[in-house]
């Protein structure tokens, strides 16, 4: 079990999301960066949909009541155990009363604390993700708070070895456009109806997250995607990834917490495989956007479970070598 002694604001429970539910105007929620969620499973020995604690904002400080197994995934947050530091994505065993604290990241945007065998909390629709919006799942279906207690499903010191670490996502599966971070895009049903030079600009241009940017949405500011006439859709269903274009312009990604329907122009969607590059992209730095083709999208789905195949052969190897 767990302690939070210090946390700022929005840290919540999520694990791979709700799945099922849309058609009931349920979104998904679920970790903004599935892969740190997934590789702090991996490190752990843990199934693929245990949750863990996604934390947004800085500095985090949690005290463990008992002896835990426990990783540090997602972004570069200079994690010390006791003032100890920890590498990123790192596995190693805590002791009781250790104080593990997170500071200031040096890249990335959001950490992942996973807990041997995950976080126990219930679930809900299928998932132990929390819904901000609609207040259920996670702990009490609300953001963590200080002097909140959360248990670990497989407390106690660790059979499985711990004291290693993998090499992050960002450095086996980088991809950029001049020195920016980059998401691959998918043209999307509106996509022709907007002006040409519009439609050039978006894949030409940097692209700031701004402010108004969170597990709901990211609103961006960039030159102003324009439509060749007035549209007025109906609300439609969408999905986290969908980049919506309202009448001013300034595209709106939809998120994890997204509303399962919307009625602006669907201008594209950043795949599946990208969206955890964006879910790291921190408010008020900048991206690029790169076109894409199906085939493409789906062959970045491959290279990412590659990439995990890849760390589970690691971690086996790792495993055998400290029997």
């Amino acid at each position: 079990m767990i302690e939070i002694l210090s946390t700022t604001a929005l840290a919540t429970v999520q694990d791979v999301g709700r799945f099922g539910s849309l058609g009931y105007g349920v979104g998904t929620s679920g970790a903004m960066d599935h892969l740190a969620l997934a590789l702090g499973n991996l490190l752990l020995g843990n199934p693929e949909d245990a949750a863990a604690l996604e934390i947004p904002m800085f500095a985090f400080e949690v005290r463990f009541t008992q002896d835990c197994a426990f990783a540090v995934t997602g972004a570069a947050c200079e994690a010390t155990l006791d003032g100890q530091p920890l590498p990123p994505y790192w596995v190693a065993q805590a002791r009781e009363g250790q104080v593990l604290s997170l500071g200031y990241p040096t890249s990335g945007s959001r950490a992942y604390l996973c807990l041997a065998g995950g976080v126990d909390v219930p679930s809900v629709l299928g998932s132990r993700s929390t819904q901000l919006r609609g207040e259920f799942g996670g702990l009490h279906g609300r953001a963590l708070q200080q002097g909140d207690r959360i248990a670990a499903l497989r407390p106690g010191v660790s059979t499985l070895p711990t004291d290693f670490g993998v090499v992050s996502p960002s450095q086996a599966l980088p991809l950029q456009r001049d020195g920016l971070p980059a998401m691959r895009v998918l043209p999307a049903a509106e996509y022709d109806c907007f002006l040409e030079d519009s439609r050039a600009a978006f894949w030409a241009g940097e692209w700031k997250v701004t402010t108004q940017s969170n597990r709901y949405g990211y609103r961006l500011e960039g030159a102003p995607i324009l439509p060749k006439a007035p549209m007025e859709i109906r609300s439609h269903g969408i999905v986290p990834g969908v980049i919506q274009v309202p009448h001013g312009g300034q595209p709106i990604i939809q998120m994890r917490d997204a509303q399962p329907s919307g009625g602006y122009p669907k201008f594209g969607t950043v795949i599946e495989a990208d969206l955890w590059r964006l879910g790291q992209a921190p408010i008020g730095s900048k991206v690029r956007f790169i076109e894409c083709s199906y085939a493409e999208a789906i062959a970045a789905l491959e290279d990412n479970q590659c990439y995990l195949a890849e760390v589970s052969r690691l971690v086996d190897l790792h495993g055998l070598a400290s029997r």
